[in-house]
């Protein structure tokens, strides 16, 4: 923001001056992951852990997000750290998919990409010490296609005995050729000829070439059909494990004990793959395949949808996460836990409906921390939103019972990133305050709210910013009949040093999912923006992730209605408070928060001067057929899904009345759409509808479409020239 000479408050409205604030404020690197070295026993006695961290920064010169790496050591008695702090300077990483340390830190494999003579290849590197002990050449074995990344299926595990590697990859596929396709040229050895010919008839299949291959979806658009694969370090001997089914697709796995076989997350794939990105719902189990004689075993039930299984460092017990099949994509899960012994599964946190008597609100996350016991395999870390923070919680797999490490923190979101002996490495971060680590050791149970953390990388407090959570309980006549009772919240950042009696333009921000949220965290584009002299209202309506599973499942059937509602209502009760100007209100929001922000423009045509859509949801009826999840489509509809539903009329008439085109005669509001070529969550077919309806109406509308980016509009030029339109586009239409 800016301050005149008679001191009057000012927005920074240059594009120059926005621009060099926005270049300041993302050289703030953001914590990706963390690994925990073996306790080591120096030659004086005393015992130190080394810590490895991985950071992302954005690079706008090199129009790339950068990885680099940092270490860290901390001295130790096992229950307290005396001394703590780096060992060295930051690292960049390059070409690494995966990395991992074995279980004695005595090796690490890698697997990296490179591109050679223009093809890109893949290598599995296994280092010891300062030197590379092997380098296999994935791409050359073809054994495998592609080998997945730390995404929904990937994973890279060393064996108990360190013997093993583990990790996930594409099926390799034969190769497809025209029927008309020209034979090899002849050879001059006969056995060559016959050896390429039996080569030929084993790896080749023809009139394939233009087969359809269904993929997970979004983000996931090269995974289609993953094998589970193992390399035999001695023997540099790739295999692909088989007695998998064919109707399942493996991920997420590791080593049972003993290194007996391999435990996974199977998701059924039959009669078709529906997006598998955000949408932890769908139907999926825990399997044991025996390495010695393939049998494939169900642990978990088939009638669920389950993630993240952990192992305890006693190797007798996993805990995962739960959730029902189909339904709203992101749920209040269940953390459940499976006897390795005695085969039996017990819920240990249950679907919490309402918050109970201390403020837990349920266990909401897609992904436990790949190290999340306690050294005593009895308690497990869970990073869990509640309400509108993300808290540090400790469950005890005994009783059931749930302590939150950070609940009195002033921090407002923190995120386990590993544990390792009870020593605790986290990161935290607030709207004014970037991602800071933090290390501490897990206190002995009944005593976890006396965790003593030491910061190990201080981030700069932004003293421009103010943030506060405010909390709203709908008006009477808006309330659910079938779920009443529920509030919301919204968190609101605004200028800390403003004159008195100064009104502010402000910015309403509602989330997508609609089953998502917006945590009290680190955020760029707010950050920015608010220190450009904007208030921004990010409002996590009914429906959103943290207030319980009812508030979950009041919202499907009434998108369009009550999260509108729950947005305005927000809106006007900060507007009554007096520090923004009414006549000064713009919105933006993103996929479903898009959504949110057409139907606020055609409900209140007179209210928002300006408004910003990235790629929105603008027609339930027409995008059902053409996104990778239709039954986001149906259930948000109000109707139940289920792989062979039929539409009717009266389905599609009902979607389209609940969609923000049925208002846009009424909008007068002038229109920024951003929209990803390659979305498949949301086609950009949907915002060119909407841009052609606002175009013939003669209201004020301008299209940006950013070729090789899919929903999240993240690529760093896509992000960045995003936000510098976003920003002038309001400053311009809120004539400031």
């Amino acid at each position: 923001m800016a301050v005149s000479g008679d001191g009057e408050f000012k927005v920074l409205t240059s594009p120059e001056d926005i621009a060099k604030l926005y270049r300041e404020q993302s050289q703030f690197p953001s914590l990706s992951r963390a690994d925990l070295g073996p306790v080591i026993t120096s030659q004086y006695g005393g015992k130190y852990s080394n810590i490895s961290t991985e950071w992302t920064q954005c690079d706008l010169e090199r129009n790339e997000n950068v990885k680099f790496c940092r270490q860290y050591i901390v001295f130790h008695d096992d229950k307290s750290i005396v001394y703590s702090g780096p060992s060295g300077n930051c690292t960049e990483i390059k070409g690494e998919l995966l990395s991992k340390d074995s279980p004695s830190g005595d090796m690490k494999a890698v697997v990296r990409a490179c591109t050679i003579k223009g093809e890109e290849k893949q290598f599995l590197e296994i280092w010891h010490k300062n030197s590379k002990i092997k380098s296999l050449n994935l791409t050359a074995l073809k054994k495998h296609g592609k080998v997945y990344e730390d995404d929904q299926f990937g994973c890279l595990v060393w064996s108990h005995s360190e013997t093993h590697l583990l990790y996930v990859a594409e099926k390799k596929r034969p190769k497809a050729e025209s029927y008309f396709e020209s034979g090899s040229e002849p050879s001059l050895l006969v056995e060559e000829e016959d050896a390429m010919k039996t080569e030929k008839k084993e790896d080749t299949v023809k009139g394939d070439q233009f087969v359809y291959y269904e993929d997970w979806g979004e983000a996931l658009v090269s995974k289609n059909t993953p094998v589970l694969c193992v390399l035999d370090i001695e023997g540099n001997n790739v295999s692909v494990l088989e007695g998998i089914p064919d109707s399942i697709s493996p991920g997420q796995a590791f080593w049972a004990p003993n290194d007996t076989g391999v435990v996974f997350v199977g998701w059924w794939h039959e009669p078709f793959r529906l997006g598998l990105k955000y949408c932890p719902n769908r139907r999926s189990s825990l399997f044991y395949v025996d390495l010695t004689g393939g049998k494939c075993e169900q642990l978990s039930s088939d009638s669920a949808a389950v993630c993240s299984p952990r192992l305890s460092p006693d190797l007798c017990r996993i805990v995962y996460l739960e959730c029902a099949v189909f339904g709203p994509h992101q749920q209040c899960s269940k953390l459940c836990m499976y006897d390795w012994y005695t085969k039996k599964t017990s819920v240990i946190v249950d679907v919490v409906k309402r918050a109970s008597e201390d403020g837990f609100t349920g266990i909401y996350s897609s992904m436990l921390s790949p190290q999340c016991w306690s050294a005593d395999s009895q308690r497990v870390l869970v990073s869990s939103t509640q309400r509108s923070r993300k808290d540090l919680l400790v469950v005890d797999t005994s009783t059931g019972h749930v302590t939150s490490l950070t609940s009195t923190s002033d921090r407002g979101s923190w995120c386990l990133l590993t544990i390792h002996r009870d020593l605790m490495v986290v990161s935290c971060s607030s709207p004014n305050c970037p991602p800071t680590l933090r290390v501490g050791f897990l206190p002995a149970s009944g005593s976890e709210k006396e965790v003593s953390w030491v910061t190990l990388e201080e981030a700069q407090i932004q003293p421009e910013i103010d943030w506060q959570i405010l909390t709203f309980t709908p008006p009477t006549e808006e309330e659910n009949s079938q779920y009443p009772g529920l509030n919301f919240d919204a968190i609101l950042l605004k200028p800390k040093e403003v004159k008195e009696g100064t009104k502010l333009p402000l910015l309403v921000v509602p989330h997508g999912g609609p089953h998502s949220v917006i945590v009290a965290e680190w955020m760029l584009s707010q950050a920015v923006l608010c220190k450009m002299g904007f208030g921004v209202l990010q409002v996590n309506y009914r429906g959103s992730l943290g207030f319980g599973q009812d508030s979950i499942l009041s919202l499907p059937g009434n998108v369009g209605t009550q999260d509108v509602k729950d947005v305005q209502f927000a809106v006007e009760s900060v507007l009554k408070q007096g520090d923004f100007n009414r006549e000064k209100v713009a919105v933006a929001g993103g996929s479903h928060g898009g959504f949110l922000a057409c139907h606020l423009i055609g409900q209140y045509p007179d209210f928002y001067k300006a408004c910003v859509s990235r790629n929105p949801v603008i027609n339930l009826a027409t995008m059902i057929g053409s996104t990778d999840i239709p039954d986001w489509c149906m259930v948000e509809g109000g109707f139940d899904y289920n792989t062979n539903v039929l539409l009717s009329n009266a389905m599609l008439e009902r979607m389209l009345k609940q969609s923000p085109i049925s208002y846009v005669s009424e909008v007068k509001t002038p229109v920024l759409l951003m929209l990803g070529e390659n979305d498949r969550r949301v086609p950009h077919q949907q915002g060119i509808e909407y841009y052609r309806a606002l175009k013939a109406l003669q209201v004020p509308i301008r299209l940006l479409c950013y070729p090789d980016n899919n929903h999240s509009l993240s690529k760093v030029d896509a992000e960045s020239d995003g936000f510098m339109n976003i920003a002038l586009w309001i400053i311009q239409h809120l004539a400031l």
